[in-house]
């Protein structure tokens, strides 16, 4: 189905003369996840995004569909046994997307350390029962020496051994595209690009749609709708702001998270790795190898600069290097061996207790607590204990916690959902993996507000686009698809670059057979399917969000990106002017993305 500019400027034309169900404010992957659900039970749904889709934090997260194992440290059980859950729900809807990859947890005997030998398997036992993880994916624990086989450039000083357990990477960016392109296909008005000014109210002081800015032509016009939804994510209480009849307070705390880009030559890890920082300071590290590159992250610090621009500073360089060169002495990575680079928002809940949609808690618990809710969980796990005893201990817990600030890396993903008295609903936190369940709670309360009867979609049984293969078989799958490429002349590796990339939407990727100078087969398809099915409305959002060659293919940015410059501007029948603006904000972006102000010092 066509989704290019042509059928974005028809849409903003219709949406200016119908009344929407449904207005859902904000292009991540909350706003999408809730866009695709309601344009499939049939509500007339809008969705705008001031930038473009996910360009605000759901293409900057850690690219994991991650359960956050991590959090059964303050044992936020009901946060992790919902995403872990969902990761399995989100694979069988989007199968072409997250893939299994399990994760390395190597254990370090020092200050701090979020878990010993013990605990960590304790954890990693719970994870799996949440998640009915079992068989060739069920966790398990290696000693020292298995380590280091597997990852010889681990610091050797103070580990113990480790844990090896079940995680997703994902394409984050194409999620929240796919679910877009779904929503649209099923009739919804998906505009990027178009900023919200204001929200309205009609004479009972009610909300009933918004004032909006085309932020491509400047042109200015009103969404009526009957519900609208705030899915902004850091943005939350700015876009209530807009709202001067809403009584609710603020409850954003943003933290900003940084990852940096190296060759794999540079630092070859065989899995994905979790590990303490090794500060004390209640951080942990990603390690991830992907497209013959390997990544790490994040700092988690509170953030209150500019939500638009969030930049990687000299401090968060030199924190995730002095950390990832203590954990691989050998690998001695520097400045300029940072190839690209990303920051972003994580838009966390500042006082996330019980109540919270999602629920869990932040605060930290003291050693004796934890140890005593461990203990009591491992007999749950031997079944020598009932549930309602490892519930006393966390409850018992809860009365103990430490006093004083809560860490921003130690602040809980959970979500929340809020209507305010003027009707305004505001769906906010969570974490990438779940913003499925978060829009089913908040369909929900859609579906009561409307008058109309609408049946609501099992959403675990609605593929996404793309995503119309057998999430049992998925690796036969892609091949099959991957194979019709190659009958098209593609190479093997082009053919399965594609096939990942667009899943069951390869066919139709093929189509686009127009050849594009200065391109090959595989990219003159990418870059044509993208212009006219995946509104692509900038060469950065083609080489960003579209495709990773800003962040990890930079060994061939070089190549394609004057051809993408010059088919984008012959599409679209750039001036001189606009084009050498399009080329400048690329070359920014690339020399953000590349550290090219803190190189050159």
């Amino acid at each position: 189905m066509v989704f290019s500019y042509k059928t974005r400027n028809e849409e903003i034309r219709k949406v200016q003369d119908e009344e929407m169900d449904l207005l859902v404010i904000g292009g991540g992957i909350t706003g999408a996840g809730v866009a695709v659900q309601a344009a499939a039970s049939g509500m007339k749904t809008a969705l705008v995004e001031m930038q473009d889709f996910a360009e605000g934090t759901s293409s900057r997260s850690t690219k994991l569909v991650h359960g956050g194992i991590r959090y059964l440290k303050t044992f936020d059980v009901e946060v992790v046994a919902d995403t872990v859950q969902e990761r399995a729900n989100v694979q069988h809807i989007a199968p072409h997307i997250p893939k299994p990859d399990p994760m390395l947890l190597p254990i370090y005997d020092e200050a701090g350390a979020t878990f010993n030998m013990f605990s960590a398997k304790i954890a990693m036992d719970l994870y799996d029962r949440l998640a009915g993880v079992t068989g060739k994916y069920a966790n398990y624990t290696i000693d020292k020496s298995e380590v280091l086989e597997r990852e010889p450039q681990l610091e050797k000083e103070g580990l113990q051994g480790g844990g090896v357990y079940l995680d997703f990477r994902n394409n984050d960016s194409r999620l929240v595209i796919e679910n877009i392109k779904k929503a649209h296909e099923d009739g919804a008005y998906m505009l990027n690009k178009v900023k919200v000014n204001k929200i309205t109210h009609d004479q009972d002081g009610k909300v009933n749609g918004a004032d909006v800015e085309d932020l491509v032509t400047g042109e200015t016009f009103h969404i009526k709708a009957k519900v609208v939804i705030n899915t902004s994510g850091p943005w939350t209480d700015e876009v209530r702001e807009l709202d001067k009849n809403d009584n609710l307070s603020d409850k954003m705390r943003p933290t900003k998270g940084v990852h940096l880009v190296v060759d794999k030559e540079k630092l070859n890890v065989p899995q994905p790795t979790y590990f303490d920082t090794g500060e004390n300071d209640g951080r942990m590290i990603f390690v991830i190898p992907r497209e013959n590159k390997t990544y790490f992250g994040t700092t988690d610090t509170d953030y209150h600069g500019d939500f638009n621009h969030p930049t990687v500073t000299q401090e968060d360089v030199d924190y995730l290097l002095r950390i990832v060169n203590r954990r691989y002495p050998d690998a001695a990575i520097g400045l300029d061996d940072i190839e690209s680079s990303w920051a972003g928002l994580r838009p966390l809940i500042a006082k996330n207790g019980g109540s919270d949609y999602n629920g869990g808690g932040n605060d930290k618990l003291s050693d004796e607590s934890f140890n005593n809710v461990v203990n009591t969980t491992k007999k749950y796990l031997e079944d020598a204990a009932k549930r309602g005893e490892v519930e006393k201990a966390i409850k018992e817990a809860d009365s103990e916690q430490d006093d004083g600030e809560v860490d921003p890396s130690q602040v809980s993903r959970g979500s929340s959902l809020e209507e305010a008295s003027d009707g305004l609903m505001t769906l906010s936190g969570g974490k990438i993996t779940d913003y499925r369940l978060m829009a089913v709670g908040a369909l929900r309360k859609i579906q009561e507000k409307l008058d109309d009867h609408f049946d609501l979609i099992d959403s675990k049984e609605y593929p996404v686009s793309g995503g119309d293969i057998d999430p049992e078989n998925v690796d036969e799958e892609l091949e099959k698809l991957a194979k019709q490429a190659q009958e098209k002349g593609l190479s093997e590796k082009d053919a399965f670059y594609l096939a990942d990339l667009y899943g069951s939407n390869l066919p139709t990727v093929l189509t686009y057979d127009e050849p594009i100078q200065g391109l090959n087969q595989r990219d003159s398809l990418s870059l044509n399917y993208a212009l006219n099915e995946e509104l692509v409305l900038t060469p950065v959002d083609y080489l960003m969000r579209r495709t990773n060659f800003i962040l990890f293919m930079r060994d061939e940015l070089d190549n394609v990106k004057q051809p993408v410059i010059d088919k984008m501007a012959d599409f679209y029948q750039w001036t001189k002017e606009e084009k050498e603006r399009y080329i400048k904000e690329l070359e920014d972006v690339l020399a953000e993305s590349g550290l090219q102000e803190l190189k050159e010092g």
